[in-house]
């Protein structure tokens, strides 16, 4: 089953073996930032949601970074 690792740090997940790479925001709020509006905050969301559905449909051989 194909899956998409969205991460802080992404040579950890390099490390385990993670295939599909999609890096986050920060490693206290990897799917967001408190900071921003909560407009914002959705649209960060939803791009990370994308990314990681896009690594999903994506072939690959080896490990790959979505950046």
């Amino acid at each position: 089953m194909p899956t998409a690792h969205i991460c802080s740090i992404v040579p950890i997940s390099k490390t385990v073996g993670a295939n599909r790479i999609v890096p986050s925001v920060a490693i206290p709020h990897p799917l967001g930032d408190p900071e921003k509006s909560p407009e914002a905050e959705t649209q960060i969301r939803r791009g990370l949601v994308e990314k990681a559905l896009t690594a999903l449909e994506t072939e690959i051989a080896e490990q790959r970074v979505f950046d």
